[in-house]
């Protein structure tokens, strides 16, 4: 808001210029009614009417600025700080998405902000209000002091309860944006998970949470609810008492001949124009507390310091190269019980392509990750060209490393841009090479629109084979000192998977490949095999000798093949399933 402060300060001078324009009108009427009604002047009542009408214009014009102003501000703060936001999550570090639901986020970004948009939208109103009420507590003193003193009788008790009204309320409003972003993510997660629910028939599970998370939120708003009913009454009530004081004894005054009418009107418009900004108190009140609730939960993100970060003095890779090295590397996952990789040492020369073999859990994808400095070893070092990848700057490290992990994840946009990602400005000529090399080019042309086609959210309208293919082809156009292959053959059938085998390893000749694979056929496209167990390299060699000596190797190919059996049969299963579903709503 520092940043802002000559916009919101021109919103408080119209605010100023507002208040100065209400406040006259009082003044005006009394002018009206003694030296105009009462004195029988018509001149003077035409005179006086006159400049009621023009502070009217002043009011009406200065409103409408006020409120623009107040409305420019509020907007460019959340659009700021909605940037900031964007951008601090994007810098954050791996372990800290690792542990955050996607709804959390999104609740914080939309219903939070929007939260603190309004009360920045307050400021210069409530500024307006406060210089209202100095103004109006200043002519009412000097006019009459016994007035002012019955007018305002009831103002030390609506401070009380102000203040015991923001003490109760604030609590309640943490627990309701909570309870909105937990909500929020119960929807996000069915909705970005709707294949899963489906396919296990989840739907009234799913409800259920939704339920539950309703249910929630309806009993913390309802407290809120109660709370608002308790105190807003009396807010109301107490700043009308004051007139009903002024009407009492001003009124008996005008009898005795010691005060005017129009001073008594005036006097009395003038706690009429108290009463709307003390009511406003309690709306102000609470709008400012879910406000300071969407403001913490904000700042806990913000505050939130990336663990992964450019050093200070970065270093620069040579020209060419692709040489990995792990020395002595010890690292575990924040909460883990034991280490991932617990003294791992492997070496391999820039150009050789590295088939990471293991078991489920073994750490080979940990190995993947470290490369490309997702996460920070414990202990130890990762190197690349024989410089450590904490001494590079991350744009520069991960432009050197390109991976296609397991889970293909595709944006709502053209195959084209799909490809090109790390190179938006890349020819189409670029792109068409990429998807050839990755053998997508023939089914993205016999697509509707070729490389324009709009492939919508996460690519779900192609196959996962189609999908895989082109997270391959973006990471063969961003041409990578040293590619990571991430079980990237997993979403493809094993009949077809010859069809991008030969494409693979064109990719792969004379660059730093490591492979993470489990099936025989994937494992043969690397000259070289490494089995991990238990966090270090159990054994090292080519396919060929692994087999003849290993048998921990044959173990992790014999479990790995069962495994896929299991599934392949399991799918048939599910096919045949829905075939005789078919058939019997078919039958007659």
């Amino acid at each position: 808001m520092w940043a802002q402060r000559w916009g919101l300060l021109a919103g408080v001078l119209a605010g100023v210029a507002w208040t100065a324009a209400k406040v006259s009108v009082p003044r005006f009427v009394a002018k009206a009614i003694d030296q105009g009604m009462a004195a029988g002047d018509p001149e003077a009542l035409r005179r006086w009417a006159w400049w009621i009408a023009g502070a009217a214009v002043v009011t009406a014009s200065f409103t409408g600025l006020r409120r623009y102003s107040a409305f420019r501000e509020a907007r460019k703060a959340e659009a700021v700080l909605r940037d900031r936001l964007f951008a601090h999550l994007q810098r954050l570090h791996f372990a800290f998405h690792d542990g955050q639901q996607t709804g959390q986020l999104m609740s914080r970004a939309n219903n939070d902000l929007q939260q603190i948009q309004n009360a920045v939208v307050l400021v210069p109103l409530t500024i307006a209000n406060l210089t209202t009420v100095a103004a109006v507590l200043v002519v009412l003193v000097l006019k009459d002091p016994v007035l002012t003193l019955l007018a305002l009788g009831s103002l030390p008790a609506v401070n009380v309860l102000a203040k015991r009204f923001a003490s109760r309320l604030q609590p309640t409003m943490t627990g309701v944006q909570q309870e909105s972003a937990e909500l929020s993510a119960v929807v996000e997660e069915t909705v970005a998970g709707i294949r899963v629910v489906k396919g296990f028939a989840a739907e009234p599970t799913q409800a259920e949470r939704l339920r539950a998370e309703a249910d929630d939120l309806y009993e913390v708003s309802m407290e809120a609810a109660r709370i608002r009913s308790r105190y807003w009454p009396a807010l109301e009530l107490l700043p009308n008492v004051g007139l009903i004081m002024v009407l009492g004894y001003g009124g008996h005054q005008v009898i005795a001949g010691n005060l005017s009418l129009g001073s008594l009107v005036e006097f009395n418009a003038y706690v009429v124009l108290l009463v709307w900004p003390l009511r406003m108190l309690g709306w102000i009140v609470a709008m400012a507390q879910r406000a300071a609730a969407s403001a913490q939960r904000v700042h806990e993100i913000l505050a939130t310091a990336p663990e992964v970060v450019d050093p200070h003095h970065p270093e620069h890779l040579p020209a060419h190269g692709g040489r990995v090295r792990f020395a002595a590397v010890r690292f575990g996952y924040a909460g883990g019980a034991r280490p991932v990789l617990d003294g791992l040492d492997l070496e391999i020369p820039a150009g050789q392509s590295v088939a990471l073999v293991g078991a489920t859990a073994s750490g080979k994808s940990t190995v993947a990750k470290l490369v490309a400095r997702f996460y920070d070893v414990d202990d130890g070092a990762v190197l690349l060209d024989e410089v450590d990848v904490r001494h590079l700057a991350l744009a520069d490290l991960r432009s050197a490393v390109g991976i296609v992990f397991e889970e293909t994840f595709l944006f709502s946009d053209t195959v084209a841009a799909n490809i090109a990602f790390a190179d938006p400005d890349a020819s189409l000529d670029a792109v068409e090479r990429a998807a050839r090399l990755a053998g997508a080019h023939e089914f993205v042309s016999e697509l509707a629109d070729g490389y324009g086609t709009e492939i919508g959210e996460r690519g779900f309208s192609l196959s996962g084979g189609q999908r895989q293919r082109i997270a391959i082809a973006r990471a063969i156009l961003a041409d990578p000192r040293v590619l990571i292959l991430d079980d990237a053959t997993s979403a493809v059938d094993p009949t077809k998977e010859h069809e991008i085998r030969d494409a693979l390893a064109e990719v792969m000749r004379g660059r730093t490949t490591l492979v993470i694979a489990h099936r025989p056929a994937t494992i043969a496209l690397a000259e070289r095999v490494v089995l991990i167990g238990d966090g270090r390299v159990v054994a090292d060699g080519t396919h060929e000798e692994l087999l003849a000596s290993s048998e921990a190797y044959r173990e992790v190919l014999a479990s790995a093949a069962a495994a896929e059996e299991q599934a392949r049969h399991a799918a048939r299963v599910g096919d045949q399933g829905a075939s005789a579903d078919a058939e019997e709503v078919a039958a007659p």
